[in-house]
């Protein structure tokens, strides 16, 4: 596609995850800039959130449910949480059969995370809760969580995104296979309900949706 200077313009405040922002939207945004020349994004990546009206912010992508009835948005993908630990951490520690065995086992926790629901197919559930564990790292970097988790620290809720490449090389191993977040969890674009949806954060969300969400590349054939 064509360069479109002068189609779009002004600054576009826009604020998400950074781990996930530093694997998908990072990639993509030179050929967005390309297009709309006239256009400068503002960016501010941190896992942990900001408050979208208190910043400012034109446009931010979330990844939990959207229960602020003063804000609107649009799916971006489904948000999928599995349990994941390392090979070396289940061969020195052994390997949870049944929900309850995961309080034997050394949890990592997402900061402010509160207990989740896990459910598989059949309608089993399970809760995961660090708080009623041995919790031993407390953190509020996803891709920190990823790597302490690869190096076998203990057992962490991941999002499907963050760990499909690590689960299909055999780096990390799904506990619990079967079991996911119940929460129905997704990624989704939200902006204040209070704003005219401008033309600058349509053509964003619009090119956000057509790179990522469509086709998300971590939904795969070979998905848990």
């Amino acid at each position: 596609m064509g360069k479109t200077s002068g189609t779009v313009s002004g600054t576009l405040r826009f604020t998400a995850p950074s781990t996930f922002a530093q694997l998908y939207i990072i990639p993509i945004l030179p050929r967005f800039l390309n297009r709309h020349l006239d256009l400068t994004l503002d960016l501010r990546l941190s896992d942990t959130p900001f408050d979208l009206i208190e910043g400012s912010f034109d446009l931010a992508l979330r990844n939990a449910p959207m229960v602020d009835t003063s804000l609107k948005g649009r799916k971006l993908a489904e948000d999928d949480r599995l349990l994941c630990a390392s090979p070396d951490y289940l061969k020195a520690h052994g390997t949870p059969i049944h929900p309850s065995d995961l309080k034997a086992h050394t949890l990592i926790a997402f900061r402010h995370m509160r207990p989740r629901t896990l459910r598989n197919d059949r309608g089993q559930s399970a809760i995961f809760d660090p708080s009623g564990a041995k919790c031993q790292l407390i953190m509020d970097d996803g891709l920190s969580q990823k790597r302490v988790t690869l190096a076998g620290a203990g057992i962490s809720l991941n999002a499907l995104w963050s760990v499909h490449d690590a689960l299909a090389a055999g780096d990390l191993i799904q506990v619990l296979p079967g079991y996911k977040g119940a929460d129905d969890d997704a990624l989704w674009l939200i902006y204040p309900k209070s704003n005219v949806l401008s033309p600058k954060v349509r053509v964003f969300m619009d090119h956000l949706i057509a790179e990522i969400g469509k086709t998300p590349p971590w939904q795969t054939s070979d998905t848990p």
